[in-house]
């Protein structure tokens, strides 16, 4: 089992990243948060204990035991769930895997990486100024670029997938699942030949 450790809490920490709240829900900025429903959704366990300044749930994926989280603080303060979830479980950063939404990767394209920027990704941004390190691996899901230069990105990452884009964003979220249940039970660099693309 890689990276497996005896523990009756959580080897590892499981972020999806969101804004909480129905204006939000399906947006493209909230695609973490329904990659981490998919997740929960294969074990019919809900992801609603409040905890940490977030949704949460014990799961065991492929055999690793993962708190699973959506954080309620809004997008750009999701460090504020991750590191005391982190701290309680004793959870170091290369057991933080950080789910996203990517306006640079084409929809439904997804990327997995061990660390990095944020790459102007405001909850990126939060998690690696509160865990003090941007070594956590990562899985960025392309929801693609806005469609002119004079287009708002917020207006752009906060609308709704219509048409052929939710078509393409409901098989990519299922991905997106199945590449976090590589990653757990194979390891990083399996699940980065297998799913990056």
């Amino acid at each position: 089992m890689f990276f497996s450790t005896k523990t009756n809490g959580a080897a590892w920490l499981i972020v999806g990243l969101g804004n909480p709240g129905e204006k939000y829900e399906s947006t493209r900025h909230n695609v973490g948060f329904l990659v981490v429903d998919e997740l929960a959704e294969r074990q019919s366990a809900p992801i609603q204990r409040l905890r940490f300044k977030a949704l949460t749930n014990l799961l065991t994926i492929a055999g690793e035991k993962a708190l699973v989280m959506k954080p309620v603080t809004y997008m750009n303060l999701s460090g504020e769930a991750v590191r005391p979830a982190a701290d309680f479980y004793k959870i170091p950063p290369e057991r933080i895997l950080v789910i996203s939404d990517d306006t640079a990767l084409d929809p439904g394209k997804l990327r997995i990486r061990l660390k990095g920027s944020a790459g102007g990704h405001n909850g990126l941004k939060s998690i690696i100024q509160h865990l003090g390190t941007d070594q956590f691996p990562r899985l960025r899901v392309g929801v693609g670029q806005k469609p002119h230069p004079d287009y708002d990105l917020a207006d752009w990452v906060l609308g709704k997938f219509q048409g052929e884009d939710k078509k393409t964003m409901d098989a990519a979220v299922k991905r997106a699942a199945d590449a976090v249940e590589c990653l757990l039970r194979e390891g990083p660099e399996r699940a980065m030949s297998q799913f990056n693309g």
